[in-house]
């Protein structure tokens, strides 16, 4: 077995250079994990399972990480975009799990990823006199206590009527008896998780996406790795490792079905939905957080553009496929009336540029044996050599990886130390402070103007010197795509550094052009393909074919966003073409080697 620093030439770099996830090194992590014995293998790049292995192979592990569609494809790119406490568990008094939250909130925004997080202020507008200030400034104010120091600025304050429409200047009046005023972080959740990808793999992870698990390797009753299929070549590999992690997220069960062992518990999919629209349509200073029948909706400051704002979200049981949940026209309406609660002047569905879905993988059922500190997630081993992870959320991601790894390495040979990943930054943050200093200096290099240079910082840190790099290769790349605010030099270096292999993994997770212009990035598929086309070895059939899945997924999905429920919805959206192929069940896909 070999250690971790002796793949993909680590011992070369230092681990702090960035990895570029290109396509040779995609095909250079799946032939090495195809022919060595890895100490432990990470099902899913959703953020869970990209954080795992970055806490592994920081701990001097071998590590292989692979995923089916894309880094965050799943629920990890379909959040609020909040890294947050989470005020309702405060309802529940579940002040350990808040506490656990605000450290980590604190940890992303101040040392992990500075360049991808940042803190913003919401209003809580107050409707119902002297109740709604009592319960939300209690509440809060635990808050502030529990996260004292905890990477926002200040604590909460309470506005009178006049201070909170002077925050919030498009309320109902007659609605908003005033507010308060309190801050949490945001970041653009499918770039944290991609970039938590690549630092896995500049520490010396193999990684790779379009890799598919369809079965588990088992010798003697042990699980000793997987049956991977390569959803690009078409070939199936047998990776093999000491420790297999399961960390599918909402495919989770799947998997364990695949075992054919009966698991602690079971994974309930929970389907959240958010719209977008452009940021006039509501008159805010702020961001928004009410309390709903059924939940806490909000209103986000977009965190990769100043121009629109994210609003939601729902949160109703799905019994369908976990690939393509759909948004029907009764979430929709659901969210417009809920936000029009607040509004003077109300939005419609003419406003809505984007609108997206994605499954909250909740716990279902008991767990005895399960070895996990916080009742949101659970650890188990359902048989030797595999470990499990689910529940939880986002913004405790590393806290699920690091209880995941522990149970894994609990009795490797040798002594494998603690989690180091709380003093281990992202790609991006080492010396992003200093490049802000120099963002006139970093226009000019780049032959973009302010607003564009802060842009870009903003999305990739201190990696924004390789997006330079390539534009001083080829000016005309420092061009922008079309009127979109993106650089085609970014859409080059999403293939080239970030791993996308797909249209619509530039369209929808390295850009959001998917969600955030009316035409749902339609307009842009062409330009983009015909940008990447020789970084990704297409020809003019294969061009014409990413074009076509793309913009028959687009229609698939404004269709379903029509449809009165889930069933019609995703009866529209599942039949859609798929970049990586149909996902058929596991059962259909096993293939001896």
């Amino acid at each position: 077995m070999i250690r971790a620093g002796k793949n993909f030439a680590a011992a070369d770099r230092s681990p702090f250079t960035p990895v570029a996830l290109g396509p040779e090194q995609r095909q250079h992590a799946l032939d090495t994990m195809a022919s060595t014995e890895l100490d432990v293998l990470v099902i899913g790049a959703g953020v869970v399972g990209a954080g795992t292995a970055l806490d592994a192979v920081t701990r001097g592990l071998t590590v292989g990480l692979v995923e089916a569609r894309d880094y965050a494809a799943g629920t990890s790119s379909r959040s609020s975009k909040l890294i947050h406490g989470g005020l309702r568990y405060l309802k529940q008094l579940d002040f350990r799990l808040v506490f656990e939250a605000l450290r980590e909130r604190s940890l992303i925004l101040g040392t992990l990823a500075p360049h991808l997080a940042k803190p913003v202020e919401f209003v809580y507008p107050l409707e119902r006199r002297g109740l709604d200030r009592a319960w939300v400034g209690t509440g809060v104010g635990v808050y502030d206590l529990l996260g004292a120091g905890r990477g926002v600025p200040g604590h909460h304050r309470h506005l009178g009527k006049r201070a909170t429409l002077a925050r919030f200047p498009g309320a109902k009046r007659g609605a908003v008896h005033g507010g308060v005023s309190f801050y949490e972080g945001q970041l653009d959740d499918a770039r944290h998780t991609m970039m938590l990808s690549r630092t896995a793999a500049s520490h010396g992870a193999l990684v790779a996406s379009s890799a598919r698990v369809v079965d588990f390797l088992r010798e003697d009753g042990r699980v000793v790795g997987a049956l991977v299929h390569d959803l690009e070549s078409g070939r199936y590999l047998r990776v093999r490792a000491a420790r297999t992690i399961n960390a599918a997220g909402p495919w989770t069960d799947e998997l364990q079905d695949v075992l054919g062992t009966p698991g602690d518990f079971r994974v309930r999919t929970s389907k959240g939905v958010h719209i977008v629209v452009p940021r006039d349509r509501i008159d805010s200073e702020t961001g928004l957080i009410t309390e709903t029948e059924k939940s806490l909706l909000f209103v986000i400051p977009c965190p990769w553009s100043d121009q629109h704002w994210v609003i939601g979200t729902t949160d109703t049981d799905w019994e369908h496929g976990p690939a393509h949940p759909a948004a029907t026209s009764a979430d929709i309406d659901y969210i417009l009336a809920q936000v029009n609660q607040l509004l003077e002047t109300p939005i419609s569905r003419d406003d809505i540029v984007g609108v997206y879905a994605g499954l909250r993988p909740l716990l279902a059922g008991t767990a005895a044996q399960t070895t996990a500190l916080s009742r949101e997630h659970a650890v188990v081993s359902p048989a030797p050599g595999l470990v499990v992870v689910a529940g939880g959320k986002y913004t405790t991601y590393r806290v699920m990886a690091a209880d995941a790894v522990d149970l894994a390495v609990a009795d490797l040979p040798g002594r494998v130390g603690p989690s180091r990943t709380a003093r281990v930054p992202l790609v991006g943050a080492h010396g992003y402070h200093e490049l802000t200093l120099s963002i006139p200096r970093l226009a000019a290099e780049l032959g973009v103007d302010i607003t564009t240079a802060e842009h870009l910082l903003g999305r990739y840190g201190s990696a924004v010197t390789e997006i330079r790099d390539i534009v001083g290769a080829h000016p005309e790349l420092s061009a922008p795509l079309g009127n979109s605010r993106y650089l085609a030099a970014e859409i080059v270096y999403a293939v080239t550094h970030e791993g996308a292999l797909h249209l619509d993994d530039i369209l929808t997770r390295r850009t959001r052009l998917s969600i955030e212009t009316g035409t749902r990035g339609a307009d842009s598929a062409a330009e983009v393909a015909h940008l990447v086309a020789s970084h990704l070895g297409w020809d003019d059939a294969r061009i014409a074919r990413e074009i076509a899945t793309y913009l028959a997924r687009v229609d698939a999905e404004l269709r379903a966003n029509t449809r009165p429920d889930d069933e019609s919805a995703d009866a529209i959206r599942a039949a859609a073409p798929d970049s990586r192929g149909p996902f058929e069940s596991l059962a259909d896909d096993r293939i001896p080697v």
